[in-house]
């Protein structure tokens, strides 16, 4: 037996909910931005976040409703996705909250951030990798606006590097689940695609 969740006649938050209940495990970007005047730095946690391009790379956001990411990034047209790894779990959960326009979060917060090589967004100077982007483009979505964003540089800790390729278990990503949930990469596990052409018949 199945229940049914009738999205036209439910609350907003309500299917909110239930939507981000099942849409598990989301990744984060912990996106940092700038004031226009620059003299702002902030810092807040997307996890409506993929990749949306890979020729040429372009990584999208999703923010929802105007908050102070989508509006730098909108007059700046900068950005930088910084990962999202477990250790620094408490940082990423205290730069969710709904701090003041005028008030950085990582002062705020006390996160400690280095300079970007292409974009003028700071990136997290803890975080193992940042992807500098400039904004490609944006799509308004009802009460949400999808924020695309060009990579033009990315910087990777060598600590986390195995044969020159990102390790899964050195970097340890976080991930939203629903509600207050959160969840790290717990098993990993290893397959090859098999070819059509080897695939068992019969």
């Amino acid at each position: 037996m199945r229940v049914d969740f009738d999205p036209g006649t439910m609350a907003t938050h309500d299917f909110y909910r239930l939507l981000t209940a099942v849409v598990v495990p989301r990744p984060i970007a912990w996106v940092s931005t700038v004031s226009p005047d620059r003299l702002l730095p902030n810092l807040a946690p997307h996890s409506f976040f993929t990749v949306s391009c890979t020729h040429p790379p372009i990584v999208q956001f999703t923010s929802v409703g105007r908050k102070d990411s989508l509006r730098n990034v909108e007059d700046t047209g900068e950005f930088v996705v910084n990962f999202a790894p477990e250790p620094l779990f408490a940082q990423i959960n205290a730069t969710a909250t709904d701090f003041p326009s005028d008030e950085g979060e990582f002062d705020a917060v006390g996160i400690d951030r280095e300079p970007s090589l292409r974009v003028k967004p700071p990136r997290v100077a803890a975080s193992p990798v940042a992807l500098e982007c400039t904004l490609h483009s944006t799509l308004r979505l009802g009460n949400s606006t999808v924020v695309f964003g060009l990579v033009v540089h990315a910087a990777v800790s060598a600590e986390v590097l195995v044969d020159g390729r990102p390790d899964i278990g050195l970097l340890r990503p976080l991930a939203r689940l629903g509600g207050n949930e959160w969840s790290t990469i717990g098993e990993v596990r290893e397959a090859a695609r098999v070819p059509y052409r080897d695939r068992p018949r019969g």
